[in-house]
């Protein structure tokens, strides 16, 4: 009799697998609150699948190798189990990796064992390892998470397969029979042993005990409670059992849901009646690959990240592989204890929310220099750090450590603008309104900046602050490094270029000349108030020998003068 776990059906199943994972995603993204609030779990789930379905599942034999039928089997499921495991990403990705890797731990001991092992004992034999591989992957299991709706899943068909064990198909009917996979139930077209039937009803079985594990609010985490929803991981477990029904030909059950209860206050009661404050960490997600650790060494690391933070896992390939994986504050050194072990690949380092929103508005301004960062701050705004320009991640790190519900991003240049909208776009999902106003320079987001007012309705306050990085026309001198042909005319290295929006627009022979004649250009068409940034290498008295000059030529005109310590343009202007 074929195993009915044949590369055909693993391939049937991941790709099913996959599909409903890709369905799911946003929803099981949304309710992702444990361990920690980062909203991923559908998308590293959906990523440890595809890594899983990108492994060869031939076997690695020839189909005339008369061995081939007991062979490949185990063979492609250890090739789909070392691509889950070297492909997990988070730890819902290192528990769905477990379950590959306890099939094809099953099949390999079902065939050395017992040849022709009925479907649902195969099954049920995966499961019960997988859950003790996972369980001893991630260093802290909880109740109520993903953990819990495998053992239930195993415990569910074990139990199937031995009641139809006990009483046989005579006291039974043919569907126990057939979940039980006991001899001689027959296929119903009169062609041997059904073994798809069989593994489609104890799948099914399997996927219904989980549904009914991820719906009971005994003992889950204090964090689902808050929220009312169920585990993100363990919902995802439900949808790539579903698959593995109907990659068997089977009927998978109702979509499960997302919902438990109602979301609770800040401090939540377990069912043992604990009362468990939620003080949430600035964590990083870390996640690294070992080739052929000791496994000594193993459980050193495994205290060593224990002590570093949470979330720990080690879950490994069966080949001598492990995938690491730790929730911490210490990225560096959650690192360094890998490499006490042996040399790590893969690594990766992700910023995760440091806590659930406690404000309602926050302003973030992307900005290079120290000194308009510390104007920023003293402001009330928030800032990223701009030297070199910030990532995607750090701008979605920088968004979530406001800690606030509605965000305005100013990112002070006008190339910084999509760096921001794409972050603006990703974190949506997550509750958090982003809204970009197109500041083009550091001056723009300050004059933004002052106009806040978090008293004001949220639209009408993003208005108002647009509205002021409009009306504030920049400026900027720099000096020639080379002979140019400028919009002003040839320029020689060292003179003074006066730029406004984006253009020479004057040559200096010094850097006080150019700063008088460049704010008279600007002051042309009009204005109440200068703003003048020194850059670093600016001398303090540029600043005030040109407050003078315009407070005698221009007396209806403010002038304030900043140490902005930029590198790169010793005068900065704007006039509002």
């Amino acid at each position: 009799m074929a195993s009915p776990f044949d590369p055909a059906l693993l391939r049937r199943w991941i790709d099913a697998a996959a599909e409903r994972l890709t369905a799911g995603r946003a929803e099981i993204d949304r309710i992702n609150v444990f361990p920690v609030a980062d909203h991923d779990t559908g998308s590293n789930l959906l990523l440890t699948a595809r890594a899983a379905a990108s492994a060869p599942l031939d076997g690695g034999v020839p189909v005339a190798d008369p061995v081939a039928e007991d062979v490949r089997p185990v063979r492609a499921a250890a090739a789909l189990a070392a691509a889950a495991v070297r492909g997990a990403r988070g730890n819902s990705g290192l528990i769905l990796s477990q379950l590959f890797r306890g099939l094809a731990e099953e099949l390999a001991a079902a065939a050395a064992r017992r040849p022709n092992t009925p479907a649902g004992e195969l099954l049920a034999g995966a499961l019960r390892r997988a859950a003790g591989l996972a369980a001893v992957a991630v260093s802290a299991p909880r109740p109520g998470t993903a953990l819990t709706v495998l053992d239930a899943a195993a415990a569910a068909v074990a139990a199937r397969v031995a009641a139809g064990a006990a009483t046989g198909p005579s006291a039974s009917g043919p569907a126990l029979a057939r979940v039980a996979g006991l001899p001689g139930h027959a296929d119903p077209d009169g062609g041997g042993p059904d073994t798809t039937g069989a593994l489609a009803e104890a799948a099914r079985v399997a996927a219904d005990a989980a549904r009914a594990a991820l719906a009971r609010a005994t003992g889950r985490p204090p964090e689902l409670v808050r929220a009312g929803v169920v585990d993100a991981g363990g919902l995802g477990l439900v949808v790539v059992l579903d698959a593995l029904v109907a990659a068997a030909g089977g009927d998978p059950g109702p979509p499960p849901s997302s919902q438990v209860g109602t979301p609770g206050p800040a401090s939540a009661v377990t069912a043992d009646g604990e009362l468990v404050p939620w003080v949430p960490q600035p964590v990083y997600e870390v996640t690294y690959w070992l080739p052929g650790p000791d496994p000594a060494a193993l459980e050193t690391l495994r205290a060593r990240l224990a002590g570093l933070g949470d979330s720990v896992g080690l879950a490994g390939d069966g080949g001598g592989g492990v995938m690491v994986h730790v929730h911490t504050t210490e990225a560096g050194p959650a690192v360094e204890a890998g490499l006490a072990v042996v040399r790590p690949s893969g690594i990766r380092i992700e910023a995760l929310p440091p806590a659930p929103p406690t404000r309602d508005r926050a302003v973030l301004l992307m900005i290079e220099s120290s000194g308009a960062g510390a104007l920023a701050r003293a402001a009330g705004g928030n800032v990223l750090v701009a030297d070199p320009d910030p990532t995607v991640d750090e701008v979605l790190a920088a968004i979530r450590a406001t800690c606030a519900e509605h965000v305005v991003v100013l990112p002070c240049a006008t190339h910084r603008r999509t760096v921001g909208e794409t972050a603006a776009q990703r974190v949506r999902f997550e509750g958090i309104d982003v809204v970009v106003v197109p500041a083009s320079s550091v001056l723009q987001g300050l004059a933004a900046l002052a106009v806040h007012d978090p008293a004001r309705r949220a639209p009408d306050d993003v208005v108002a602050m647009a509205e002021a990085a409009a009306a504030t026309r920049t400026g900027g001198l720099a000096v020639a490094e080379a002979e140019a042909l400028t919009w002003a005319g040839p320029c020689r290295p060292g003179e003074i270029l006066g730029i406004s929006d984006g253009e020479v627009v004057l040559i200096a022979p010094d850097l006080a000349v150019g700063a008088l004649w460049l704010a008279h250009r600007m002051l042309t068409p009009g204005g109440e108030l200068v703003t003048v940034l020194l850059g670093s290498a600016a001398p303090d008295d540029l600043g005030e020998r040109l407050a003078e000059d315009l407070r005698r030529t221009h007396p209806e005109v403010d002038v304030v003068v900043h140490r902005g310590e930029q590198g790169d343009y010793p005068l900065v202007l704007g006039v509002e």
